[in-house]
């Protein structure tokens, strides 16, 4: 545990988190964190359930006086995004997180840092282990699975939970209430190709590499139109695979589905009269990326290093089907919404290519609020990959979650946060997935609103937490437990 984290308020969420920081929690690796939940619940005395979707259920009892008050679930999800730096060392499910204080922030070293959603779980264990806060009967809901799926929140049944007020504890920026949300679609394609060997005197070989990309959550960050290394690693192809007689042995580039890719990588061949012009068109394209981007990236990166000439690469035909398939599939914002200033309505992010075993693998993430955009969405990137030789498999949709401008909770937050900070809090909708639009449809009668600290850069190595606002996202959550609506 990094000590260095308990000197900072409050003190019960920081010596929380920084537990929850030594226990490993990607996606689909949560074991540990789970039993980290039951053991908590244990030894404070608190009832839990562990449901079929894998999610953790607790409930305490309200306090004197406070029986008359709406039952209020806090809910946060227990997986973390698992994004590294590419020199960086590390195994997301054994290894703990490497969480320092960087001035006025929490960040980790080299890894996301996992304050999303991880000062979320701190702050309901806080919530439920202090014996001064005071508060009405609360449920506690750690969902599994959030960041690859919203497994937990698919799996939770109708009628588990009583509560009147859900508190979703899973958003960004303090001094925002979120009171909708977008929905999301899970975008798979492959497409098929055939191995071809080389003459290997007329070749040789190099290693291309994209980095340095900001990257980021490919919902909140896609409005600040970050460079794709798989849109700009594909365009580079594009433009050089007849020129220099190009031809692509392997391609690997991005990571999840819900982070802006920041690095693509590929092995190719190129004929050995073009060697020279193929290493400056590489630092050409280098330099022309860093001047498209200036202002959005710090440094594009564009490597090119000598390797062994690959034995086998990719039939040159499909090489030029797939290439011209990423060059024209969508990526990015595709419509803003115009009842909402600066609101994305419709984007998606190209966020995984590989290569492997004679097919080309290729995942994007579309998100919009707007169910029938979704869908029209889908079907264009749909066409362009099936003209390509795709199949095509679309999974995982959820809906988006409406705004209630009317919400009882809304208003006692509103009032609240003025009484407290003396200003009114922003409201809004967010370009990201939520679990209350998927909760809200098992709970149709629930009160919802989204609420968090200041957290910069999720989903990627430069995440970090502004200290000073989960002190008074923390103020905040008790305050509204503290005056929560009566029944």
């Amino acid at each position: 545990m990094n000590k260095e984290l308990l000197t900072l308020e409050p003190q019960s969420l920081w010596t929380r988190f920084a537990e929850i920081c030594d226990v490993p929690r990607p996606s689909y690796h949560e074991e540990k964190i789970r039993e980290y939940l039951v053991e908590f619940a244990k030894k404070n005395n608190i009832e839990y359930t562990v449901d079929k979707g894998n999610n953790i259920i607790m409930r305490k009892p309200a306090t004197e006086g406070m029986e008359n008050r709406k039952t209020i679930v806090l809910q946060a999800h227990v997986d973390m995004v698992p994004q590294k730096n590419n020199d960086k060392v590390f195994d997301f499910t054994t290894d703990a997180i490497q969480p320092y204080i960087d001035g006025e922030f929490v960040t980790a070293d080299g890894t996301t840092l996992g304050a999303d959603n991880g000062i979320g779980i701190s702050a309901i264990l806080a919530v439920l282990e202090s014996k001064t806060i005071k508060h009405g009967n609360i449920e506690a809901l750690f969902t599994a699975t959030e960041e690859t799926g919203m497994d937990g929140a698919n799996g939770l049944e109708p009628g588990v939970l009583k509560a009147d007020i859900l508190l979703n504890l899973d958003s960004e920026e303090e001094g925002e209430l979120c009171i909708g949300c977008a929905g999301g679609l899970d975008f798979n394609a492959t497409i098929p190709y055939e191995s071809i060997k080389l003459q290997n005197d007329e070749f040789t070989g190099f290693e291309l590499e994209i980095t340095g990309l900001k990257g980021g959550h490919s919902g909140i960050d896609i409005i600040l139109q970050r460079a794709n290394a798989n849109k700009l690693l594909a365009r580079f192809l594009k433009n050089t695979q007849e020129k220099y007689g190009v031809i692509l042995s392997h391609i690997d580039g991005g990571s999840l589905r819900n982070a802006i890719p920041r690095e693509a990588r590929a092995t190719v061949a190129v004929l050995k009269r073009y060697k020279n012009a193929f290493k400056k068109a590489v630092k050409k394209y280098e330099a022309l990326y860093n001047k498209e981007y200036a202002g959005i990236e710090d440094h594009i990166e564009f490597n090119v290093t000598p390797c062994a000439c690959p034995k086998k690469c990719i039939d040159l035909f499909d090489q030029c089907n797939f290439v011209d398939a990423i060059i024209c599939c969508p990526n990015g914002v595709v419509k803003m919404d115009p009842s909402i200033p600066n609101m994305v309505q419709t984007s998606t992010n190209l966020a995984r290519v590989v290569s492997e075993r004679g097919r080309f693998h290729i995942s994007a993430l579309l998100r919009s609020s707007v169910d029938s955009e979704k869908e029209d969405l889908a079907l264009n990137m749909k066409t362009v990959l099936e003209l390509a030789n795709g199949r095509v498999k679309l999974s995982g949709g959820y809906q988006g979650w409406a705004p209630n401008p009317h919400s009882v909770i809304l208003k006692t937050m509103s009032d609240g946060y003025e009484n407290l900070f003396g200003k009114r809090p922003s409201v809004g909708a967010v370009h990201a997935g939520l679990e209350c639009g998927i909760i809200g449809g098992k709970y149709p009668e629930m009160d919802m609103i989204s609420f968090g600290p200041s957290i910069f850069h999720p989903h990627s190595p430069n995440e970090k937490v502004d200290i000073a606002s989960v002190g008074r996202f923390w103020q905040y959550l008790v305050y509204t437990l503290e005056n929560a609506p009566s029944l």
